[in-house]
């Protein structure tokens, strides 16, 4: 999903959301002007730039559709879940000095304050035997530096030293609007523990 104020933009990004083709976007003017610099150009079929299928299926879409009524709501309890989580986990052990304004994080941001392979292999473990879920590196899977895309750049990644810790010293344990106070001290209990 992308949000925009810049009405551009919002046509762009409609053409490229369906193959690049110009005939999604709405603004007329903008679509005439197009057609008319592409005059050898079937006008139905004038593609702005390389693109996929990004439209929703129509089941994708119903789904969406009925989750909306409930959105401002879930994400006032997420806020909160988050705000929870935060306030009480252990500060000489993990990051907490968070922004919090204007959140609503889908996943409770476990951040470990000491760089130790041992202390994350525990916790690992640990939320494992316990069944809580985690993903390591926050979303994303962590530095993206490290990904294959970047593989023939040379980069130096001791340049990036918070994205390495974060990298190898961060989970991030899903923060669902149905999550009760007592499964949030759960998890808190362990970590704090540890």
């Amino acid at each position: 999903m992308i949000c925009t104020n810049d009405d551009h933009f919002y046509q762009v990004c409609r053409a490229l959301r369906s193959h690049g083709m110009v005939r999604e976007m709405t603004d007329e003017n903008l679509k005439e002007e197009i057609i008319k610099t592409n005059p050898d150009l079937n006008p139905d079929f004038i593609f702005l730039g390389p693109a996929h299928n990004f439209r929703s299926t129509e089941i994708n879409a119903v789904i969406g559709l009925n989750q909306l009524p409930r959105l401002d709501d879930n994400n006032s309890i997420r806020a909160s879940n988050f705000e929870y989580f935060v306030e009480n986990l252990d500060s000489e052990k993990y990051i907490t000095g968070l922004e919090m304004e204007g959140q609503c994080n889908y996943s409770f941001i476990t951040i470990l304050k000491d760089p130790s392979f041992e202390k994350r292999n525990l916790i690992e473990t640990t939320l494992k035997e316990n069944g809580i879920e985690f993903r390591r590196g926050l979303s994303g899977g962590g530095n993206q530096l490290r990904q294959p895309f970047f593989k023939n750049k040379e980069i130096d990644l001791s340049n990036f030293p918070n994205v390495e810790h974060v990298h190898n010293f961060s989970w991030y344990i899903g923060n669902y609007p149905t999550i009760e106070k007592s499964q949030i001290d759960y998890i808190l209990n362990i970590l704090n523990n540890l």
